[in-house]
């Protein structure tokens, strides 16, 4: 591919290198770390996971996949013993997928990896471009769709 070429790739193009080279990275991370009974596939659920719990069907509408697939992932994680079930405080019927102290523990293991690939970043970019990639790139996510 010719540099011309390469310099025309759309932004999803240019955004999808840095994100699965992130995903990769976290991977070796937790598997380091003693996680080796998760896949990447499984991250999305931590990703979109509240503090206090979550609805599979806002879950899978966060992740933008399938109620049935998250419910896979989620099936997965519970018997891993890193989610659990209980009942929604706000509706008896309903159920509402939370961190268990294992859950809890791989959040704080993954966060600490997170910075040092945001630290690795940074001493890449300099500290000026780091930050301005990280304002914009949340200019981005903050702005409400058209």
């Amino acid at each position: 591919m010719s540099d011309d070429r390469a310099d025309r790739r759309m932004i999803g193009a240019l955004l999808r290198g840095p994100s699965q080279a992130i995903v990769a990275q976290l991977d070796r991370g937790l598997r380091t770390a003693g996680y080796s009974d998760l896949r990447p596939a499984h991250f999305v659920v931590f990703q979109h996971i509240q503090p206090t719990g979550s609805r599979l069907t806002d879950l899978a509408d966060r992740a933008q996949i399938t109620k049935q697939s998250m419910g896979y992932l989620v099936d997965y994680l519970e018997e891993h013993g890193y989610v659990e079930r209980a009942p929604d405080p706000e509706d008896g019927r309903a159920r509402v997928i939370r961190l268990t102290a294992r859950g809890w523990d791989l959040d704080r293991a993954a966060r600490t990896i997170m910075a040092c690939i945001e630290a690795e970043w940074k001493n890449r970019l300099g500290g000026d471009r780091f930050e301005q990639l990280r304002q914009t790139l949340k200019e981005l996510v903050d702005r409400p769709e058209p």
